[in-house]
């Protein structure tokens, strides 16, 4: 049986991607009868008889804590595999946790199996205030200790191994892309009907957004919309996700003709979550680096079969045009993007073949059992 000692920033309770993942993944493994050990800062959970033992430990990453996380681990046997769900911005210090990493690398030289799961690499050198690129030194000096200390590196998406390459000075640390899974998967039809009639309205056709609604993508939402939701099919708009309420009333306010037919019903459980998406007939998913498979949202929407409209950048991964899982555009034609939903909503075939294509291959890449194997067999 293996035995895993997952150290991750966050965990439910605490909504967050990387805390949904780990939760995955954790159980996951135990279902496949390892034993599973999650070590975060803090967590409603604890210890199950057939699921992962979650210990709050952490606190606030700091030295105290660590030396506390190494009292804790010393009961377990060694050498213990530490799997580290690492996002610099995750462990405290403004992103700076210089002593999080040298305990790693202490951990390492004591004979423990260090391997990172890249969420994300570090903060890349941009104008901005100054603070931002004494951040992104410390990130590339956090990178370079631990690569040093980590035995195996996984990536969240192939680009962030270009990226991460340079700093492992050399060494030759093994780095193998591990796709995200969904963050909500659930389908309930009965809910999901009802919910479709609440929200049809002048047309027949539900679009959906789901996400944060940083600024970034909110303004390639409200470039790309306009012919969408004016034009002759006039859809109505269910936004989805942290943030859609606030993002309702900027498009109120900008169109104010949409009024009827823009819909964000704010919080939801994730049973909800998984409802409200089947009720759509095709997301509009732009992304300023384009579709990756670390985008969450995204893997959502193909696990329940729905189609997908995205935007293709420096970051997409060819799988996505091999595949055909997803309709895209390239990030600067706005018009092509919208041309794209347009023709779909036109041809009903069409949309729902991209759906059952996009969930094949969900199942076949992005899948948590497919996951849980690959970790299992490395």
């Amino acid at each position: 049986m293996n035995v895993w000692h997952i150290v991750a920033s966050e965990y439910p309770p605490d909504v967050g991607g990387v805390s949904d993942y780990t939760r995955q993944i954790a159980q996951g493994l135990a279902r496949m009868g390892d034993e599973v050990h999650v070590w975060c800062p803090h967590s409603g959970a604890g210890a199950t008889l057939h699921g992962p033992h979650v210990h709050a430990d952490l606190g606030d990453f700091r030295p105290a804590d660590l030396k506390r996380l190494d009292e804790r681990l010393s009961a377990y046997p060694a050498p213990r595999r530490l799997l580290v769900q690492w996002v610099p911005h995750g462990f405290g210090y403004h992103s700076m946790n210089l002593w999080f990493c040298l305990w790693l690398a202490w951990r390492a030289a004591a004979g423990d199996c260090v391997e990172l799961m890249v969420h994300e690499p570090y903060l890349e050198f941009r104008r901005g205030p100054f603070r931002h690129a004494v951040m992104a030194c410390v990130h590339r000096l956090m990178t370079i200790l631990l690569l040093g200390a980590a035995q195996k590196v996984w990536v969240s998406i192939p680009a962030w191994e270009r990226m991460l390459r340079p700093y492992a000075l050399g060494r030759s640390v093994p780095m193998q892309w591990l796709p995200v899974p969904a963050c909500a998967a659930d389908e309930h039809s009965a809910s999901a009907t009802a919910i479709r009639m609440k929200y049809v309205a002048e047309g027949r056709y539900v679009l959906g957004h789901f996400g944060s609604y940083g600024a970034s993508i909110t303004a390639l939402l409200i470039e790309r919309l306009p012919p969408i939701m004016d034009g002759a099919f006039r859809p109505s708009l269910l936004l989805l996700g942290a943030g859609s309420e606030q993002f309702r009333e900027t498009l109120i306010k900008r169109f104010p003709s949409w009024a009827g037919r823009v819909h964000a019903p704010g919080y939801l459980s994730a049973s909800d979550l998984g409802a409200h998406m089947a009720a759509c007939d095709l997301f509009v998913q732009p992304y300023p680096d384009g579709v990756t498979s670390r985008r969450t949202s995204v893997m959502a929407c193909l696990a329940l079969g729905r189609a997908v409209v995205t935007t293709a950048g420096h970051l997409t991964e060819p799988l996505w045009t091999q595949t055909g899982a997803v309709a895209t555009a390239d990030l600067v034609d706005g018009a092509g993007f919208a041309s794209t939903v347009i023709d779909l909503l036109r041809h009903d075939g069409r949309r729902l073949a991209l759906g059952e294509r996009g969930q094949q291959v969900y199942a076949e890449w992005f899948s948590v059992e497919r996951i849980v194997n690959t970790l299992r067999a490395a």
